[in-house]
């Protein structure tokens, strides 16, 4: 997975040399039709995926999970079984893809890495005060290089919600910067940023456009919903708005950004109706795990179940599948 997303556009220059020049450029953003956004979110969702179409897009889903486990009770063990089963989701099917990542809090990222090796299977590391993001700007820093040491190739990071919201634009632009800075390794490559807009926070549309936008220009590889911990999480409207703003962003600058859904995706019917609108929103680019992914601790085995059902004829139970 190749990182472009850096400031290709030299106008973007003058866009962040001023707190004053930022607001105008994201205030003069689009507005977002909330009624279209939400009308066409639906109307996207009642699509109908069938037979060979439908095992496309099971496998491809699973090839796009980020499989996630954030709780305080996170044992050594959990990771490593966590892990094998991101490398062999269904033990029983060698054709099973693997997974795209396993995400973890730092202190677990070297348990990780050291199931994973060079399975292809990412290591994912929330950062930087996950998920609040209340801490000062040298401890965001400071957990994200542990994090990459250890070796993460992605860093999630959580954005500065309370600058945003109090128009702080550029504090919180200048922040992810650093961040992104922060993930490169000593062998000069550099670990992906995923930057977690919490979009259940920031109250309308518009501002998840802007927050998007302010991302991206400060190099974000990818664009995340949510941390997970706030409701409402991933949703189809937020998501849609999202991929707007990446297929807006490669077209005037030639540079391609991932978006990454995430908290309350729990079913394959659900997986399915996001690859529906990142096709038909943001282009067939984006149904690549490079380019999309799903946050989420339980998704995976609905995926499972149902690629069995359409392998056999039969659902397994729901104790077929390791339980997360």
């Amino acid at each position: 997975m190749t990182s472009t997303s850096t400031l290709l556009d030299p106008a973007f220059d003058d866009v962040t040399r001023s707190e004053a020049a930022l607001r105008r450029f994201l205030h003069g953003l689009p507005g977002v039709d909330q009624v279209g956004a939400e009308a066409r979110a639906a109307g996207l969702g009642t699509r109908s995926i069938k037979t060979t179409a439908k095992a496309y897009a099971l496998d491809l889903a699973i090839r796009m999970v980020d499989l996630t486990t954030l709780e305080g009770q996170d044992t050594p063990g959990k990771v490593r079984a966590l892990s094998a089963k991101a490398m062999r989701p269904d033990p029983a099917d060698p054709t099973t893809p693997q997974v795209a990542a396993v995400c973890v809090y730092p202190d677990m990222v070297a348990t990780a890495r050291e199931v994973l090796g060079t399975s292809g299977v990412h290591v994912a590391a929330v950062a930087t005060a996950f998920p609040s993001g209340r801490a000062a700007l040298d401890i965001k820093l400071a957990d994200t290089r542990d994090a990459v040491e250890a070796g993460a190739d992605e860093i999630d990071m959580v954005l500065d919600r309370g600058a945003f919201l109090a128009g702080r634009y550029l504090h919180a632009f200048e922040e992810i910067v650093a961040v992104k800075q922060a993930c490169a390794r000593a062998d000069g490559e550099s670990a992906h940023l995923k930057v977690i807009l919490e979009t259940g926070e920031l109250q309308t549309y518009d501002n998840v456009r802007r927050a998007g936008w302010l991302a991206m220009m400060a190099g974000a590889d990818f664009i995340k919903t949510s941390t997970g911990k706030v409701q409402p999480a991933a949703t189809l409207p937020v998501t849609l708005v999202m991929l707007e703003a990446v297929r807006d962003f490669r077209e005037q600058t030639g540079t391609m950004v991932g978006v990454k859904p995430a908290g309350g995706i729990r079913t394959a019917k659900d997986a399915i109706k996001y690859l529906v609108m990142v096709n038909e929103v943001a282009g067939p680019d984006w149904l690549d795990p490079a380019w999309f992914r799903f946050g989420a601790s339980t998704l995976l085995n609905d995926l499972l179940m149902q690629r069995t059902k359409m392998k056999t004829g039969r659902y397994s139970g729901p104790d077929y599948f390791t339980l997360d």
